[in-house]
């Protein structure tokens, strides 16, 4: 098992190496953006408030009186604890952006500028910054202004409608999946304005994005189909609705997955399960006439799985060359020796002292992997090392601190 320590690791070249990103946001969102960027080398500085700082250090399951979760979200990271309600913690702020490459923000719309940090007034000290804005509507529209959160940028994405049993509730994937795609979408648009400002000679800009957006750009054909047929896509569970075979089906033991939707896939399929007579059906060796009599092909697949243990059925499908898979639990993932081979299951010490099973970096790169190079931080934990990086004196830090603008 790798474990990511900082004291123990070969240093590697880093392919953000001297980008410098300000994270001024909350939760998920923003933060994961900045997560993402500090495993593959940006300095990341993230602004809390002081006392309790991101709400995420109090979320779900917390150990040593700080949720997990943060321990993951947070590392590569540098805490420092501003209050940026008050006029000189935003001085101060301004201060730490006018030496950064990129900001991120997920704050509701109008609040940087409530602040006197409009892009407008950022770029007129820093013109070269690339500030990222992820909102729930985004900085226009008439929607602006309203509360969003990543569900409900689900559900105006589309992605909740198609998320459910036909004619049953709509139900959630599980994670925080619209704040992530919001998250990842803010990625690419930061690594594409950094481009285009180094290779280009161009000005930074401004990436705004929309939490329903980001989840509305993967929702396929979904509106080409409406255009064109006035299709409105339904629900229907783990079912693919044009696409055949592709299911889950109920085994002794357990659900595997199984994709024999291509045409070669679906005769391997049909023959490992001994159904020869629809392996060679004339009607069915292309998709268009499989989707036709999917009920049927549903109920073979259903019929052969459900007589068999899950490792049986993965065992005889993987010897015929057809994709299948388990539904993976917590557990499953963690004792995986393929997860564990591709370092995808890494052993973080916390500042805390204790050690915690972590996902590992994605994506890989094979000159500049990404690394976790230092653990999650404690609220305001570099804020005195990071202010004097900008020039404030000892003393200037220590009359911060007693007016209660920075911990």
């Amino acid at each position: 098992m790798n474990i990511q320590d900082p004291a123990t690791q070969t240093a590697t070249p880093r392919a953000l190496e001297g980008v410098k990103v300000v994270e001024m946001g909350q939760l998920i969102a923003g933060p994961f953006c900045g997560k993402t960027l500090g495993e593959f080398g940006a300095d990341v500085i993230k602004i809390e408030a002081p006392g309790a700082g991101d709400p995420l250090r109090n979320w779900r399951l917390i150990k040593e009186g700080t949720s997990v979760w943060w321990q993951v979200q947070s590392r590569n990271k540098r805490s420092v604890a501003l209050d940026l309600r008050q006029q000189e913690a935003q001085a101060v702020a301004r201060q730490l952006i006018a030496e950064a490459d990129v900001l991120v923000e997920n704050f509701r719309p109008g609040t940087l500028e409530g602040w006197g940090m409009s892009p407008e007034e950022l770029h007129a000290i820093n013109p070269g910054l690339v500030v990222l804005r992820i909102s729930g509507y985004g900085q226009t529209g008439p929607y602006r202004d309203l509360p969003g959160f990543g569900v409900i940028g689900e559900a105006m994405g589309g992605l909740r409608h198609l998320t459910a049993e036909p004619g049953r509730v709509p139900v959630r994937v599980g994670v925080s999946i619209g704040d992530t795609l919001a998250a990842l979408h803010g990625v690419i648009g930061v690594m594409m304005a950094l481009y285009h400002r180094k290779v280009n000679g161009g000005p930074g800009q401004v990436i705004d994005v929309a939490l329903h957006e980001a989840v509305f750009n993967i929702m396929e054909s979904l509106i080409p189909e409406y255009s064109a047929f006035g299709a409105v896509r339904e629900a229907a569970g783990s079912a693919l609705p044009g696409i055949a075979p592709s299911n889950a089906y109920p085994c002794q033991d357990g659900w595997v997955l199984v994709a024999g939707n291509g045409d070669s896939i679906f005769k391997r399929l049909m023959t490992a399960i001994g159904r020869q007579d629809l392996a060679d059906a004339p009607d069915l060796a292309d998709n268009a006439g499989r989707v036709q009599r999917v009920a049927e092909i549903d109920a073979a697949i259903g019929t052969w799985t459900q007589a068999r243990s899950v490792q049986t059925v993965m065992d005889e499908l993987g010897a015929a060359r057809v994709p299948a898979g388990k539904v993976y639990t917590a557990k499953d993932i963690a004792e995986d020796p393929h997860y564990q081979a591709r370092e995808m299951i890494l052993t973080q010490r916390t500042r805390d002292g204790f050690e915690l099973q972590v996902p590992g970096v994605v994506p890989k790169l094979s000159l500049t992997p990404g690394t976790v190079r230092s653990s999650a931080p404690h609220v305001g934990d570099d804020t005195d090392a990071v202010l004097a990086e900008i020039g404030l004196s000892a003393e200037q830090v220590a009359r911060l601190r007693e007016k209660g603008i920075i911990q």
